[in-house]
């Protein structure tokens, strides 16, 4: 049961930012400390990659573990109220996304998936993008 008025839980859930979440700004961060340039969310590619290296023609999705359901992750549980709005959203933000990296891959691009959860080890991360770039 929810602990929180339908208000309340709308206002809550409106605040989740899509854009300049913590986990890309890491990302951006490490980015820069390597030197390499970059764009973002960039709306001529399909899905709209958080951030775009045109140069070496890499992507980075950075998910969010609840709103792409992260297998194995504590954050991926689905809320238990509103069943018949939750399962097809989560579901439809995965396939979405799968069929983004399919065209990305077909057109050459290298797709690179970061989790929100692996933000939190700053220098496993900054070597997994660093070996991944350079």
């Amino acid at each position: 049961m929810d602990t929180l008025t339908k208000q309340q839980r709308s206002r809550c859930m409106g605040r989740i930012k899509s854009k300049n979440t913590l986990p890309e700004v890491v990302v951006r961060k490490i980015l820069t400390q390597l030197g390499i340039k970059y764009r973002l969310h960039v709306k001529k590619l399909p899905g709209t990659p958080d951030i775009v290296i045109s140069r070496i023609k890499t992507i980075f999705f950075i998910n969010g573990c609840f709103w792409h359901q992260h297998e194995g992750c504590k954050r991926q549980s689905i809320p238990k109220t509103n069943l018949n709005y939750w399962v097809p959203k989560l579901e439809k933000n995965i396939s979405r996304q799968k069929e983004s990296i399919e065209t990305l891959e077909k057109a050459g691009w290298k797709v690179v998936i970061i989790w929100e959860c692996e933000i939190k080890n700053y220098s496993i991360i900054y070597s997994k993008i660093r070996s991944l770039i350079l």
